[in-house]
């Protein structure tokens, strides 16, 4: 009976629409527009986005053959989203949070703000607590460009987070932003951010940490899936999105509420290399991709370094509203939402 009162409204929600989520079980069975489908009911029913709103998601996944989660054919996932919510249940684990919703204007979303002096309602902007839909027990979509990332993020009310929100998000502490943009004056592209990325990794690598504590630990996040056989590193018909369903790992979480910044899906970021390109001052420009966290099978192969504030090289590098911008089978992303926005 206790554990029945504790999945408080948010959980006791996505259960009453059964329907809708019991179909997305069968993904590696269904065609991919399919799944989409069931997706797009999700989204509406959870997150309770208008027409207009469901309207413009549509429109962005219909322009890509792959954008879903994860190619039906080949990907498997390795829990199922009646398992996450079951151990959630078995956990008296509630992901509703009203304080936050309040805050943020949107559910589940997280306040961003530094702990050692300022309040949740002190926050200036709120990060998504799980990656794109951004709801419990779903498995993240993948195969999205970051131009597609972004343009989600707007469909919503939302926009891509800064490299330092993600960050402060893991590291369970928003500092001001850290650019250095006099390092760069008169570079550009690949060059201006491996400049930026260097120092800025120089100079947090006595403060490295986790999302869940000082020292990189396995088995707490969603991070021992395995590769499709056969998957060379990016293609479509071999790789699977062998992701797990969101939040199904209690502790993989920041203390500030963010879930799977660790595993299940690297995510795209915006790195800005000039003050005009930081979506947080309300660039629309903005700068280049970064690649955020890890993904879902670095307990068996540790592929790169992932701790918060970690900044990944130039890899796939362009600037992020680029329309051949990089999309992968474990790259996803989650939103940021100012203040201005709620």
């Amino acid at each position: 009976m206790k554990k029945s009162i504790a999945l408080t409204t948010g959980l006791l929600a996505a259960l009453l629409t059964a329907a809708v989520f019991t179909t997305i079980d069968s993904t590696a069975q269904t065609p991919l527009a399919a799944q989409n489908e069931q997706l797009f009911q999700q989204m509406k029913a959870v997150l309770g986005l208008n027409d207009e709103q469901m309207a413009r998601v549509r429109a962005i996944f219909a322009g890509s053959s792959m954008m879903g989660q994860g190619n039906p054919a080949t990907t498997q996932h390795p829990m199922t989203p009646q398992e996450c919510r079951a151990r959630a249940e078995r956990e008296s684990k509630s992901f509703d949070n009203p304080r936050f919703e309040k805050i943020c204007g949107s559910k589940y979303m997280a306040p961003l703000y530094d702990p050692k002096t300022q309040q949740p309602e002190d926050a200036k902007a709120c990060i998504d607590q799980f990656e794109f839909p951004n709801m419990p027990c779903t498995y993240p979509v993948v195969w999205v460009k970051a131009r597609e990332a972004e343009e989600l993020c707007e469909a919503q009310g939302k926009r891509m987070c800064d490299a330092h929100e993600w960050e402060g998000a893991c590291a369970g502490r928003l500092t001001s932003p850290d650019y250095d943009f006099d390092l760069v004056k008169g570079m550009s592209g690949g060059a201006a951010f491996n400049v930026m990325r260097n120092a800025h990794n120089r100079h947090h690598a006595n403060d490295r940490n986790w999302s869940y504590g000082p020292e990189r630990k396995t088995g707490v996040c969603a991070q021992n899936s395995t590769k499709s056989p056969g998957c060379n590193g990016g293609e479509w018909g071999a790789c699977g999105s062998n992701t797990y369903p969101t939040g199904s790992f209690s502790n993989c979480k920041s203390a500030l509420g963010v879930y799977d910044q660790h595993g299940n899906a690297a995510e795209h970021m915006n790195l800005p290399t000039r003050p005009n390109e930081m979506t947080s001052l309300g660039s629309k420009t903005l700068g280049y991709t970064e690649m955020k966290g890890s993904w879902f099978i670095f307990d068996k192969y540790y592929a790169h370094e992932d701790w918060c504030r970690w900044r990944a090289p130039y890899w796939h590098g362009t600037r992020v509203m680029d329309s051949a911008s990089h999309a992968n089978y474990h790259l996803s992303f989650r939103c940021c939402k100012t203040a201005d926005a709620r």
